[in-house]
């Protein structure tokens, strides 16, 4: 009787912790303060967002000292401008696990206060957003009037699209206009959005030209982004036709071993591990595959699945 009664007391606690628990959470979003398309919830100060965003770059984004540099330059050169001619379009090219998405949310949490939770904040995936052929022109007009009537409500609004390479080019048609030099379009100006595209588009290219400035001997850090624009010029400047509204094809190098151990070394701290840096050295020669065979020089799928695999090694 008395260990029923326990089970009944501990059931009925479990319930109303869910209860309580599930309430707080309504409590927490009703009473959350409104985010405003103000300088509080957005910072419009070029200065701060350069250097916060050089930093968090510098910290957490490994191997990609392009990129790094072009994305300062593109959005504090972007925020500087009180009057931008037309939004900001980048578009970021890799392999899977080279940093295009942490760049993003990297972008993001420098511009707006909450971050990836802002409501000025949109992000899509070509896969799950967008999944069936059949229904372009469904996704088309629903995207368009979500474009124009979120940029309505806040003119620094931001569109990430995440896969484009897998994007119908329908799709990508559609949302050009809002990207182009222009006044206002149907009476709406999109000239202070930014929108950001990420693909593995040109992936395969940028890893060999990264192999081939190797084995000439160059060191990593003297690859400048006009050597890799001229390598993704034939199979990314007209993907899909939209270069001609894009402001900045950014490339993201393959990782190699060292930055491999890099990521390693954060996934410990998030997993609640000590840091080893010889431990996260022996954990990339073996979680992790590398090409060429013969020299082991790059990782194939960069740090992308560091975390899954670092679990099941430990």
């Amino acid at each position: 009787m008395q260990l029923a009664l326990l089970l009944l007391l501990l059931v009925g606690t479990c319930r109303a912790n869910d209860f309580f628990g599930d309430l707080k959470d309504w409590f927490d979003k009703i009473t959350a303060p409104k985010e405003y398309c103000n300088r509080e919830w957005i910072t419009l100060d070029s200065k701060g967002v350069g250097k916060g965003l050089e930093a968090d770059l510098g910290r957490n984004l490994f191997g990609q000292h392009i990129a790094s540099e072009v994305i300062v330059n593109a959005v504090t050169g972007f925020m500087n401008n009180d009057n931008p001619k037309k939004p900001l379009v980048l578009s970021f090219h890799g392999t899977a696990g080279t940093g295009k998405t942490l760049a993003s949310q990297l972008i993001v949490k420098n511009l707006y206060k909450k971050g990836m939770d802002s409501h000025f904040v949109h992000f899509f995936n070509s896969v799950i957003n967008f999944p069936h052929a059949s229904q372009v022109e469904t996704y088309k007009s629903q995207l368009q009037l979500w474009i124009r009537g979120n940029v309505t409500n806040c003119a620094h609004s931001m569109f990430i699209f995440d896969e484009m390479d897998k994007m119908h080019p329908g799709i990508i048609d559609s949302i050009k206009p809002f990207m182009d030099y222009q006044y206002k379009l149907d009476g709406v100006s999109y000239q202070k959005a930014i929108f950001i595209f990420l693909s593995n588009a040109g992936g395969k290219i940028i890893t060999q030209t990264t192999l081939v400035s190797w084995k000439a001997g160059k060191k990593r850090e003297e690859l400048k982004l006009e050597d890799v624009e001229t390598a993704l010029s034939s199979s990314v400047f007209n993907y899909h036709g939209e270069s001609y509204v894009v402001d900045f094809f950014i490339p993201f190098l393959p990782l190699e071993r060292q930055h491999i151990v890099q990521c390693i070394m954060v996934e410990m701290v998030a997993m609640g591990l000590q840091s080893e840096h010889n431990k996260a050295c022996e954990m990339a020669d073996k979680i992790v595959i590398y090409i060429p065979d013969d020299e082991r020089r790059i990782s194939v799928s960069g740090c992308k699945r560091i975390a899954s695999r670092l679990k099941n090694f430990m």
